[in-house]
């Protein structure tokens, strides 16, 4: 029913849907090359993920007041007390935990393996499901959750062999980053449905906004930002708007012209676009341990994503 509603979209509002699925997905894997190129300066992740939540700040607040409005003249649901707390919990989660460890963990592995572990997340999810909630996984999601762990292993395994420590610590940190935004997507839906993506969307950044800004207050001293080099602050800002707010935006556009399942195959295009740009821009290496690895890692989730379609 879904696929055939979407073909029926009117032919503008496809090809502008598929358009912005295309650029949101390339806007958000050029965060990854953007805190690459910032670490050259010698800043560190608390003070890059401070810098890129502020000048996002704003932009978030701006989402919730959105999101909050009255929907054709029918107001919205009022804030509990509870959505409070679980607001802040997913804001904690989906987006202060998970953007620190991914900051964290660019430190110590290339562009290109940190987009394969991310691009974990539908499985990790599926796992989530059957750890959490006892969801059955079938055959062929197995299969498609083995294919997908073997890419990023085999990517890791050459990382591995250059700077085994550092690969490593970097590996784990990535990962934990896609379990904890797991962790998120598992635990909003029911959020999403009482106070709308948008809203939610808006309110959890802000939270992490107000956490990684707090937690630089905390851990350094003002006078640290005095002798950051001028990059670092236009690298941070590039990546609260371009990589951050704008592909937000472009995705739940995409989203409502095309729907959430061809936007999400379309996604396939970020990790692709990542090992690219650390090509040309980074000067990372591709060889055929990538290549092999992210031909499994896209195969796997491809399984998964059409036995969840058929089912």
């Amino acid at each position: 029913m879904g696929e055939a509603q979407t073909l029926a979209k009117p032919g503008g509002a496809m090809v502008s849907g598929l358009v912005c699925a295309l650029l949101g997905s390339i806007a958000f894997s050029g965060k990854a090359i953007i805190v690459k190129l910032a670490y050259r300066y010698g800043v560190d992740a608390v003070t890059l993920i401070m810098l890129r939540m502020l000048f996002a700040l704003p932009f978030f607040l701006f989402l919730a007041w959105h999101g909050g409005r009255p929907r054709n003249g029918v107001a919205v649901p009022a804030i509990t007390s509870r959505d409070m707390l679980g607001i802040a919990a997913l804001g904690v989660s989906g987006y202060y935990l998970a953007s620190y460890l991914d900051f964290a963990g660019l430190a110590y592995i290339s562009a290109s393996l940190e987009r394969l572990i991310l691009y974990l997340n539908p499985t990790l999810v599926l796992l989530l499901g059957w750890a959490l909630h006892g969801k059955r996984i079938g055959k062929a999601q197995a299969m498609g959750v083995g294919l997908s762990y073997a890419g990023v292993m085999v990517v890791f395994g050459h990382e591995i062999s250059l700077s085994a420590r550092h690969a490593a610590w970097g590996t784990l940190l990535v990962f934990l980053s896609a379990v904890s935004y797991a962790l998120y997507m598992s635990y909003s839906g029911q959020m999403v449905q009482r106070l709308g993506s948008l809203r939610l969307a808006g309110l959890a950044t802000s939270v992490a906004c107000v956490l990684c800004i707090a937690q630089f207050v905390v851990l350094r001293p003002m006078a640290s930002l005095v002798p950051l080099a001028p990059a670092v602050w236009w690298l941070s800002v590039l990546n609260a708007t371009v990589c951050t707010v704008v592909p937000v935006l472009l995705v739940m556009m995409a989203i409502e012209r095309i729907g959430s399942g061809l936007t999400a195959q379309l996604g396939m295009v970020g990790p692709l676009s990542t090992i690219a740009m650390g090509v040309l821009i980074l000067g990372e290496p591709m060889n055929a341990w990538i290549v092999l690895g992210s031909v499994l890692v896209f195969s796997g989730i491809y399984v998964c994503s059409r036995w969840r379609a058929q089912k």
